[in-house]
């Protein structure tokens, strides 16, 4: 019922954005082609992350009956409309549990309070204006966590000694803002005593979220990447920086090689402190929160029987909280390659020289961007 109501409402607004009125024929012409637009941009939505109304994303609070308050900004448009104040309620808080299975549509981002919002804070405490159209996006894509967070955590305790206060901190998922603002807003854990990028900035015509996502489909426009960036076939080709950072020779791939050799290479040295330091092997799940869970046989891999909630990994220590952390920073932004290289390059590349102080590690021939 809200959808078509929203359809009908579009319709009439794009027929009101005509000029004087026209002969009759001209005047259903314009209304079949608004029709038309209307219905593949529904389509595009439709398809998108935003739109599956079978996303784990919108129905994993099906069986509780409503999505709770701590997640409804993000998880149900009804509690997104709540978060801006859309409804007349308080700017920033989810005051009600949300609708259930209520994607992110229209509504969500057709509204005053949406067209209106130019500053988001990010979970380190930092807020950013000036975001603009980009603003709407930020507020679900900035993390839930921070360096902050997990410096909290770790706070005098001993970098080496499993404490039981400890448990694995989630980024969450979707980073790109979080990552694209680099060390501005302190996404990914940050070394004290170390440098980080910070906003990476783009050529004005690639510097919204907008700009290379289509706002409908959330399909990446690479023309205008491929464009400037000649001779490649796809936008993971693309590098400005040239150095081996992943120390395996080769530099003929684009930047997001270097990344996934040094992510590849901080899951192996993760799986060799935790066996070699701890005692108690670990191993990464890509789709089971909370993701690390003891490996028991020790062949790092999580299979069908060592999965599940209570078999998480509960042998934490700081430094392996920090490089964990990292690792899902870079592992929950996929298009890091482009938010912000730089910035995912050095949180890898100092988890790694971290790790090195306990565990063997040759990291020779790996500059640090």
């Amino acid at each position: 019922m809200e959808l078509r109501r929203l359809t009908q409402i579009f319709v009439l607004l794009l027929f009101a954005w005509g000029h004087a009125p026209a002969p009759a024929t001209a005047q259903q012409d314009r209304m079949s082609q608004d029709s038309d637009e209307l219905a593949r941009l529904v389509r595009e939505w439709l398809d998108s992350p935003h739109g599956d109304y079978d996303s784990l994303s919108f129905t994993y609070w099906n069986k509780d009956g409503a999505v709770p308050e701590d997640c409804a900004a993000c998880h149900s448009q009804t509690g997104f409309l709540d978060y801006l104040g859309a409804d007349g309620s308080e700017f920033g808080v989810v005051e009600h549990e949300a609708a259930m299975n209520a994607p992110i549509g229209c509504a969500a981002c057709h509204n005053e309070a949406a067209h209106s919002l130019d500053e988001v804070t990010f979970p380190s405490g930092v807020s950013v204006d000036g975001l603009g159209a980009s603003a709407v996006c930020t507020v679900c894509h900035g993390g839930r966590q921070s360096s902050d967070d997990v410096e909290a955590a770790v706070d005098g305790l001993d970098a080496d000694t499993v404490s039981g206060e400890l448990g694995f901190l989630n980024i969450h998922y979707g980073v790109a803002s979080a990552v694209m603002r680099g060390a501005d807003v302190r996404g990914g854990y940050q070394y004290p005593g170390r440098e980080y990028a910070k906003t990476f900035g783009h050529v004005p015509s690639a510097n919204t979220c907008a700009a290379c996502h289509d706002p409908h489909s959330t399909r990446v426009e690479t023309e205008g990447c491929l464009s400037c960036h000649r001779g490649i076939d796809s936008a993971r080709d693309i590098r400005t920086q040239h150095d081996d950072f992943d120390g395996d020779g080769d530099i003929a791939g684009g930047i997001h090689d270097e990344i996934m050799g040094l992510h590849q290479q901080l899951d192996a040295a993760i799986r060799s402190y935790a066996a070699e330091t701890i005692g108690t092997p670990i191993a990464y799940a890509p789709g089971q929160y909370p993701y690390f869970f003891t490996d028991a046989d020790g062949d790092g891999q999580i299979g069908p029987n060592e999965g599940g909630y209570p078999n998480r990994y509960q042998s934490w220590t700081p430094r392996l909280l920090k490089a964990a952390y990292n690792y899902q920073v870079v592992k929950k932004d996929p298009g890091g390659y482009v938010h912000n290289p730089r910035y995912l390059l050095q949180l890898l590349h100092d988890s790694l020289e971290d790790l090195s102080k306990v565990v063997e590690l040759d990291l020779q021939g790996r500059p640090r961007p």
